[in-house]
């Protein structure tokens, strides 16, 4: 099995917020819209969508159970960015398993975790 790419979909009762959160306020490229459902490019090999849960089968876990990790380069100026774009993140911290992390809540209550290694 050849895995070339990863997504990862969440889906939403507050869909129109959630996608501006991940277009608007994180940055994030879209890769596919179909009313309903968002794709979001994070790297060449790694997708995030935004699904309205009254389109599909599936529920919100309303952010419980899921926490997205997103490396990147350097979390100060992640965190900085993230501040100017107004969403609130956390004090940088060290964490015990070795890295600075940030963390901000997507409108449903996603949390997602920048985090630099140490």
């Amino acid at each position: 099995m050849e895995v070339r790419t990863a997504n990862t979909i969440i889906y939403c009762s507050r869909f129109a917020e959630t996608v501006d959160f991940y277009q608007n306020r994180l940055g994030l490229p879209v890769t596919a819209e179909f009313g309903w459902f968002v794709e979001f490019e994070l790297n060449e090999c790694s997708r995030l969508s935004v699904a309205d849960q009254g389109k599909t089968s599936t529920k919100s876990s309303a952010g419980k159970g899921l926490v997205v990790t997103l490396q990147v380069d350097d979390i100060d100026e992640t965190h900085s960015l993230l501040e100017e774009a107004g969403v609130h993140p956390t004090a940088v911290k060290d964490h015990s398993w070795g890295a600075r992390v940030t963390h901000v809540f997507d409108p449903e209550g996603t949390r997602i975790e920048f985090w630099q290694p140490s």
